[in-house]
């Protein structure tokens, strides 16, 4: 909200809640606020955006779409793969604009990152890790595997450029039954490539790391101390023992913007240009496959799990 009226997009508030509407008129005086998501299918609005519990995404993007509307909706963008394919189906038959808050694509570090990945900086990509823990806000509507692991396999399919072909997950439930509170999930790809998510909302510091390995380069981006870092480490052999060779490093410089907003702007501009944004349905629709096959996996104490096209 405080994003889209900076910009001047916003021309509607819609909140359930009276708290949230008492906010909405706090933050911007000038746009008014409705409890009743049909307002906001009028002929007056162009798209939707919508940020709400994810159980609600599938049922609200559908109402959107129906009405003719583009549609932002955050992560995941349903909670099955089956609904995420109709919403994807339906923005394309109704030639709507469907994106997916995937707001890490759009950070500028990691937006860096891909860049260095995909320049072949590192040399061959091999191995990519993720750990994003911490003492936060614990849910109860969603584990944590689905509350924060979108984010992470968003960047690591943008970083590695393919679908993984298999998903292992294990987990404990340790506050309430059947709620994942952590989780580490293993993605295998068909290029060899491996990659681990590490994610944890009942861990005694906050950590949001990622460390990506190549052949020739390693590379870590700190979301915690906003650094990316360049390492020239790699391994040489020599008389066929492998030597690790420590070279130097150096600080990448990225551009400092919000990634929220800059996330704000791509949507304006794909609804303007009427071109997909990088997040787009089919974007998101990926992501949701692997979140599926991770929590197939979890829910079987981790036997490995065929990842859905």
């Amino acid at each position: 909200m405080r994003n889209f009226e900076a910009l001047g997009a916003l021309a509607l508030v819609v909140d359930a809640t009276e708290q949230g509407r008492e906010t909405a008129k706090q933050l911007a005086p000038n746009t008014p606020v409705s409890d009743d998501f049909k307002d906001a299918l009028t002929g007056q609005i162009d798209g939707v955006v919508i940020a709400t519990p994810a159980e609600t995404h599938y049922d609200l993007v559908r109402q959107a779409l129906t009405a003719g509307k583009d549609v932002f909706v955050e992560k995941p963008m349903a909670l099955t793969a089956d609904k995420g394919a109709e919403l994807v189906r339906m923005a394309s038959a109704k030639d709507r604009i469907l994106m997916v808050g995937h707001v890490l694509e759009y950070h500028p570090a990691i937006v860096k990152m891909v860049e260095l990945v995909h320049s072949g900086a590192l040399g061959r990509l091999q191995y990519i890790y993720s750990n994003r823990v911490g003492l936060g806000k614990i849910r109860r509507e969603e584990n944590i595997l689905w509350s924060f692991a979108p984010h992470d396999i968003a960047v690591i399919l943008r970083l590695v450029g393919a679908m993984p072909f298999q998903v292992v997950a294990c987990g404990g439930a340790y506050i309430q039954p059947n709620i994942a509170d952590v989780t580490v999930t293993h993605l295998l790809f068909d290029n060899g490539v491996r990659a681990h998510i590490h994610i944890s909302w009942l861990h005694p510091f906050k950590e949001q790391r990622l460390v990506v390995i190549g052949s020739e380069k390693m590379a870590s981006y700190d979301d915690v101390a906003k650094s990316l870092v360049l390492y020239d480490h790699h391994i040489r052999m020599e008389r066929d023992n492998p030597v690790p060779v420590k070279g130097a490093y150096e600080s990448v410089i990225f551009d400092e913007a919000e990634p929220l907003r800059v996330e704000c702007e791509a949507l304006l501009q794909a609804l303007t240009a009427r071109t997909a944004p990088l997040t787009d349905g089919l974007s998101g629709l990926k992501v949701l496959n692997v979140l599926n096959a991770a929590q197939r996996s979890l829910m079987m104490n981790g036997q490995p799990a065929q990842v859905g096209l």
